[in-house]
């Protein structure tokens, strides 16, 4: 009955987003359910794999272990041979978890119902982003139909950070799009929990402040604007209590996933050779090329919104490529392009003018997301 009520409650379009988000859901569930047939863990077994099986890679396990264990179990960390540099992951969605947990006993159904819901959540935002950027009642579809037929889109269904961190993040933009900047800086710092990302949020909003509210600025936002700060604080000192180190989170990521600083010249050398110099194996290769690709969205995504002024997305999506571009080599650089809702409402403009582009999109980025799907349930794409 609440359901049914919280339905009607929906505008006409929300619930033509909804319906289409339930769709490509069942597509990725189906997709799931065929890869754990088609891909067991011996060629000659008779038996598929566990129905939820092909969630269970790569980071999950991070995350599963961390709201399981905490980040510390055993008196363990850093200083123990074998470690797992758990601390590198922030708080919000192993929290999340554990809580969900008490309800869904299963750990990965846990994940999935949490992305699931809060998939929901992201996409309606989005529509409800567009359609107040764009002044068109379709652009909503539009962007979110581009969003989830994304080649990444798998993340949103998966036990990962993107979907709860968009849920937070996006909700707090519409929010600020509206001048509600007390909600906005909640949302904001519940999403720094979830996400380095956050950070990158809050500077866009506060970018937003800063040119949306002349010539009398709203000063009494600035609290709420500076509220994002407090959880990384929070945090890295209680990993400061444990650790002796203030910068744990990311000495862990530098020690697991070669994190640590380097020139964007360098990154972009690094990643070309392991991309294109025959040292890696064809799988990892065609990730590194993949990497490259989404950097070069990136940059041309942010030149973009820096040539139409639009300064505060500008922020968000330059501060995530110069964190992505200054690693060793680019890792986690497609996932990131989820993040970059901008992106999305920029296409969703471009379709509305030129509707050929919604069919070669749809042509193109479809099969894609498919094959890259595949791949992150059998375990072959570290994402």
């Amino acid at each position: 009955m609440v359901a049914g009520r919280l339905w009607g409650r929906l505008g006409r379009d929300d619930r033509e987003v909804l319906w289409l988000y339930l769709l490509t859901r069942v597509g990725l569930w189906t997709t799931a359910y065929c890869v754990r047939w088609l891909f067991p863990q011996h060629g000659a077994t008779r038996l598929p794999l566990p129905v939820l099986a092909p969630w269970q890679q790569w980071d999950w396990w991070h995350y599963q272990h961390i709201a399981q264990d905490g980040y510390f179990p055993g008196g363990g960390g850093p200083w123990v041979l074998g470690w797992d540099n758990r601390e590198a992951f922030f708080p919000g969605f192993p929290l999340a978890l554990r809580a969900v947990h008490v309800v869904v006993p299963h750990w990965t159904a846990a994940g999935l119902v949490i992305s699931f819901v809060a998939g929901g959540i992201a996409v309606l935002a989005l529509a409800r982003i567009a359609r107040l950027a764009l002044r068109d009642v379709g652009a909503g579809r539009r962007a979110v139909l581009f969003f989830l037929l994304s080649p990444c889109a798998v993340f949103l269904a998966a036990g990962y950070t993107e979907a709860l961190f968009l849920a937070l993040a996006l909700p707090a933009w519409h929010a600020a799009q509206r001048h509600n900047w007390p909600l906005a800086g909640v949302l904001a710092s519940l999403a720094v929990t979830v996400r380095v990302s956050g950070l990158f949020l809050a500077a866009a909003l506060a970018v937003h402040w800063l040119t949306t509210t002349r010539p009398r600025p709203r000063w009494r936002a600035l609290p709420w604007l500076a509220l994002p700060a407090l959880p990384p604080l929070l945090h890295s000192w209680y990993l400061r209590l444990h650790t002796g180190d203030w910068m744990a989170w990311k000495h862990a990521q530098e020690r697991g996933w070669h994190r640590d600083f380097h020139t964007p010249w360098e990154a972009f050398r690094h990643t070309w050779n392991a991309a294109f110099g025959q040292t890696q194996t064809t799988g990892y290769a065609i990730e590194f090329q993949a990497e490259i690709l989404a950097m070069l969205l990136g940059l041309l995504l942010t030149g973009l919104l820096l040539y139409r002024r639009r300064w505060p997305e500008a922020v968000y999506t330059g501060l995530s490529l110069w964190a992505l571009g200054t690693s060793y080599w680019y890792m986690s650089v497609p996932r990131a392009t989820l993040l970059w809702w901008p992106l999305w409402v920029l296409i969703a403009a471009r379709s509305v003018r030129h509707p050929r582009v919604t069919t070669a999109y749809a042509c193109l980025a479809a099969p894609l997301m498919t094959v890259l799907a595949v791949t992150f349930m059998t375990g072959h794409w570290a994402g």
